[in-house]
């Protein structure tokens, strides 16, 4: 080994020994790519929305709570809103990916495929839950056939 490639060496291995920092994901910027992927993703529109789709939901099935809309939405809101859920989500998404696979999504969901998969994939949800209650419905008799009781007692066998 030449004696550049020995000094060479040797400087990494001090920079490795000494700067174990500079080798190591800076945390605040795998949090930066969980947040930008939020962002791309539309999160805080759909969870806001969800707050919505949920306090429609509550009214719906209970009028008599219309007249409390204002406070049952802060409650919502305070709850389950994006302010509430926003660091708790970015950390469910720094845990489960890294910050190569955050930056790699983060690529392809600026792409016009990426905008189109955040735009569709609500309404692909949908169809799919409706697609699987259709089919339950469809086949329920089946499974009520084997839970419910016969009507008639199933034959006596003969004493031995």
């Amino acid at each position: 080994m030449t004696t550049a490639l020995r000094f060479l060496r040797d400087w990494l291995m001090i920079l490795a020994c000494v700067a174990p920092g500079a080798t190591q994901a800076d945390p605040n910027s795998h949090r930066r790519a969980a947040e930008r992927l939020l962002q791309i993703a539309e999160m805080q529109q759909r969870v806001d929305k969800n707050v919505d789709t949920v306090l429609s939901y509550q009214l719906s099935q209970n009028p008599q709570l219309r007249g409390h809309e204002k406070a049952l939405r802060a409650f919502l809101q305070r709850h389950i809103g994006w302010n509430s859920l926003r660091k708790d989500i970015v950390d469910l998404y720094v845990k489960e990916f890294t910050e190569a696979e955050l930056d790699q999504m983060n690529a392809f969901y600026t792409t016009p495929t990426g905008q189109k998969v955040i735009r569709r994939t609500p309404q692909l949800i949908l169809e799919r839950n409706r697609l699987a209650v259709e089919r339950l419905q469809e086949h329920i008799g089946e499974l009520q056939g084997q839970l419910i009781p016969r009507t008639r007692p199933p034959p006596r066998r003969a004493p031995r």
